[in-house]
C-alpha cells in the first residue's frame, strides 16, 4: 500500500470531528491521570525536584551580568571568584537532585505500567468466552505487550520531560523579563505560529501511530497463527509456505510504509523551525545592539544582560523546541492508550451476582435442571465452537434462529446424560450453559435448585470440571500439567490420579517421567496420551459434576479403548452430561438426550428410543451400528 493511500487529511475533518476527537483525548488523558492516583505523593516530589533544578539551572545565566558588568569591568577577583562558586555549586545541586528526580520518575512510570499491564490482563480473564472466539489471539497479544510497552516511554519519559520542560519555560520567561521586558516580548511574536503547526503536525502524527499499531498487531496476529505447531503442520501438509510468505511480506511491507511515514513526518516542519531557531538570536543581537548603541538610556542594555539574555532565549526556544516534539509523542501515545482502554472498557457480561451463594463440593449434589432455557449466540459470538470443527458443518445457531429454544431436562445426582443429535444441534451449547461461559437468554440452569447465575464463579469452577474435544496442555512438565487444577495435591492423590486414567506406566516410561515437558500444546504426546492426562487432570480436581465431550473419534483403536477405560473411575459416582461419541456411552446411559435445531425432540433410554424409529435410530444405524460388533468385543 502506497504512502499516498495511507495519506492523513486532518482538513478534511469536519469540525464536529475534531470535537469529538478533542473531547475523546480530554477523556483519555483523565483516565490516565488517574493511573498516577496511588503514587500522588511520589509525584509532588518529583514536581517539587522539578522545580527546585529549573531555579538552580537558572543561577548560570542570571550571575553572567554581575560576573561581566560587576567583577570583569572593574577586575574584582574576590567578586569573580564568588559567583564562580556560587555556579558551581547551583551546577552540582541540581545534578544531584536531578538524579534522584529521574530514579523516582522511572520508579513511578515502571510501576503505573506494571499496575495497567496487570488491570488489563485480569480484565481479560473476566471478558466472556464469546470476546476471545470472536478475537485473533495474535491481536490481543499486540495489546497487552507492544502497546503496552510503546506507551511505556510516554509514562517514564515524556511526562516527566513535559514536566521539567513547562518548569524551564516559565523560569525562564521569568528571567528573561527580568532581564529585558522589551527583547522578551519580541522574542513572543512567532509563538502562535509554533503552536498552531505543531498541533497540526501532532493530529498527523496521532493517526499514523494508530495506523502502524494496528498493522503491527496485525503482523502480530499472523506470526502467532502461522508459526504455531498446529498453523505450521497446516501450511507444511498442505503445501502452503509460498501463500503464507506472501500474506507476511505483503502485511510486513504495510507496517514498513507505516513505520517510514512515522519516522518522517513532521521532519520537514522541525527543520524549518531549527533553522528559525538560529535566525533569532540573530535579530535580538541586531536589535539589542541597536538599543545598546542608539536606544534612550531607559532602554540601556548592558554587555553583561545581553549575553545573558542571549543565553537564556537560547535556552527558552530550545525548551520550546524539545517541548514540541513532547507534544506531538504525547498525541501519538493517545491514540496507543485509546486502543488498551478500548480492551478495558468491554464490557464484562458474566460476572457474580450481588451476594452471589458460595458453595463448598462437600456440600453438593449434583442435581442439574434447565427450564424453558433459551439461548442464541450474539454476532460476535460466532467462532471456535467446537462443534462447528466439521468441514461444511454449520454455527450453533444464526442470527435467523435460536441454539436453543425452551430447553428442559433435569439431571439427578449420579446420572449419566448423554447428549446426542445432528452436528449444530446445540450440545455443545448445552455444556457451555452450564459452566457459564454464556448466560442464557432465558429460562433457568439450575445446580441442587440454585440458579447458576446466583452461584459464585468460584463455586462453578470448584464443583464443574470439564473434558473437551480438544486437550489442551501448557508446554511445562506432565507433573505442572496436572497439578494445574489442584496445586495443592500431594504426590500419592497426583500417581492415583494417572493410575486411575491409565496413563501412569506410559509417563514412568518417558526419560524424565512426571517432569517430562510435553511441548507446546502437548505435541510431543499422542492423541490418546493427551487425552488421558486430562483425563487425570479431572480426576485430581474431583469435581461433582463432569462435563464430557469425549474425543475418541480420531483416535486409533489402541489409544481409544485406553481412553474409554480411563473414562470409566471419571463417570463413576459424578453426574456427568456426556456428548456422546461412543456407543459404549450410550448404553450405559440413564438418559439419552436426542437434540435437533436446539430442541430435544427425543428423549429415553437406548432401547426406548430405538423403538420410537427416530431421529436417534436413524442415526444409530447411521454412525452407531458399526460400533456394536467392536464394542462387544472389547
Amino acid at each position: 500500500m502506497s504512502l499516498q493511500v495511507m495519506k492523513f487529511d486532518v482538513s478534511s475533518q469536519t469540525k464536529e470531528q475534531r470535537k469529538r476527537e478533542r473531547k475523546r483525548d480530554l477523556g483519555t488523558l483523565k483516565r490516565i491521570v488517574l493511573l498516577f492516583r496511588p503514587y500522588r505523593s511520589q509525584m509532588t516530589f518529583v514536581l517539587l525536584a522539578v522545580m527546585v533544578t529549573t531555579a538552580f539551572s537558572l543561577v548560570v545565566p542570571l550571575l553572567l551580568p554581575p560576573i561581566i558588568d560587576d567583577a570583569l569591568a572593574h577586575r574584582n577577583m574576590s567578586h569573580l571568584l564568588l559567583y564562580g562558586v556560587a555556579q558551581i555549586a547551583a551546577a552540582c545541586l541540581s545534578g544531584v537532585i536531578g538524579v534522584g528526580q529521574t530514579y523516582l520518575s522511572n520508579l513511578v512510570g515502571q510501576h503505573v505500567m506494571r499496575d495497567l499491564r496487570n488491570k488489563l490482563y485480569a480484565h481479560l480473564h473476566d471478558l466472556s468466552f464469546g470476546f476471545f472466539t470472536s478475537t485473533r489471539t495474535g491481536e490481543i497479544q499486540s495489546r497487552l505487550s507492544n502497546d503496552v510497552a510503546s506507551v511505556q516511554s510516554a509514562v517514564t519519559d515524556t511526562f516527566t520531560n513535559a514536566m521539567t520542560t513547562v518548569m524551564t519555560v516559565i523560569g525562564t520567561i521569568t528571567a528573561l523579563f527580568y532581564l529585558s521586558p522589551l527583547l522578551t516580548l519580541i522574542s513572543f511574536v512567532f509563538l502562535p505560529l509554533f503552536l498552531f503547526f505543531t498541533l497540526r503536525v501532532g493530529n498527523v502524527r496521532k493517526k499514523s501511530v494508530e495506523a502502524t499499531q494496528q498493522s503491527l498487531a496485525s503482523l502480530n496476529a499472523l506470526m502467532q497463527e502461522t508459526l504455531s505447531v498446529s498453523g505450521m503442520l497446516l501450511i507444511k501438509t498442505f503445501g502452503r509456505k509460498k501463500f503464507a510468505q506472501h500474506q507476511f511480506e505483503a502485511e510486513n511491507q504495510k507496517l514498513t510504509e507505516l513505520s517510514i511515514r512515522q519516522q518522517i513526518l513532521g521532519r520537514w516542519f522541525f527543520m524549518g523551525m531549527n533553522v528559525f531557531m538560529i535566525l533569532i538570536p540573530v535579530a535580538l543581537c541586531i536589535m539589542a545592539g541597536f538599543l545598546l548603541i542608539y536606544g534612550p538610556r531607559s532602554t540601556h542594555i548592558t554587555i553583561g544582560v545581553l549575553f545573558a539574555f542571549i543565553g537564556l532565549q537560547g535556552r527558552f526556544f530550545g525548551s520550546f523546541t524539545q517541548f514540541l516534539p513532547l507534544l506531538t509523542q504525547a498525541q501519538g501515545s493517545l491514540a496507543l492508550f485509546d486502543r488498551l482502554f478500548e480492551y478495558l472498557d468491554q464490557k464484562v457480561e458474566i460476572e457474580d451476582a450481588p451476594n452471589a451463594l458460595h458453595l463448598s463440593p462437600q456440600e453438593v449434589q449434583g442435581k442439574v435442571t434447565f427450564e424453558g432455557v433459551c439461548f442464541t449466540y450474539k454476532k460476535h459470538d460466532f467462532g471456535l465452537l467446537s462443534e462447528t470443527r466439521a468441514s461444511g458443518s454449520p454455527l450453533e445457531g444464526s442470527a435467523s434462529h435460536a441454539t436453543l429454544e425452551d430447553l428442559s431436562f433435569t439431571v439427578e445426582p449420579g446420572q449419566l446424560v448423554a447428549l446426542v443429535g445432528p452436528s449444530g444441534a446445540g450440545k455443545t451449547t448445552i455444556t457451555y450453559l452450564i459452566s457459564r461461559l454464556y448466560d442464557v437468554d432465558y429460562g433457568v440452569i439450575a445446580i441442587d435448585g440454585h440458579d447458576v447465575r446466583k452461584i459464585a464463579m468460584t463455586s462453578l469452577e470448584d464443583v464443574i470440571g470439564i473434558v473437551t474435544q480438544e486437550t489442551y496442555l501448557f508446554h511445562t512438565s506432565i507433573r505442572d500439567n496436572l497439578l494445574y487444577v489442584r496445586p495443592e495435591a500431594r504426590e500419592e492423590e497426583l500417581v492415583a490420579a494417572a493410575q486411575a486414567a491409565a496413563i501412569h506406566d506410559r509417563i514412568l516410561q518417558l526419560d524424565e517421567g512426571y517432569d517430562t515437558i510435553v511441548g507446546e500444546r502437548g505435541y510431543k504426546l499422542s492423541g490418546g496420551e493427551k487425552q488421558r492426562l486430562a483425563i487425570a487432570r479431572v480426576l485430581l480436581k474431583d469435581p461433582k459434576i463432569l462435563i464430557l465431550d469425549e474425543a475418541t473419534s480420531s483416535l486409533d483403536t489402541g489409544s481409544e479403548r485406553l481412553v474409554q477405560k480411563a473414562l470409566e473411575p471419571l463417570m463413576k459416582g459424578r453426574t456427568t452430561i456426556a456428548i456422546a461419541h461412543r456407543l459404549s456411552t450410550i448404553l450405559a446411559a440413564d438418559l439419552i438426550l436426542v437434540l435437533d435445531k436446539g430442541q430435544i425432540v427425543e428423549r429415553g433410554t437406548h432401547q426406548e428410543l430405538l423403538r420410537q424409529e427416530g431421529l436417534y435410530a436413524k442415526l444409530y444405524h447411521q454412525q452407531f451400528a458399526s460400533q456394536v460388533q467392536e464394542e462387544t468385543i472389547v
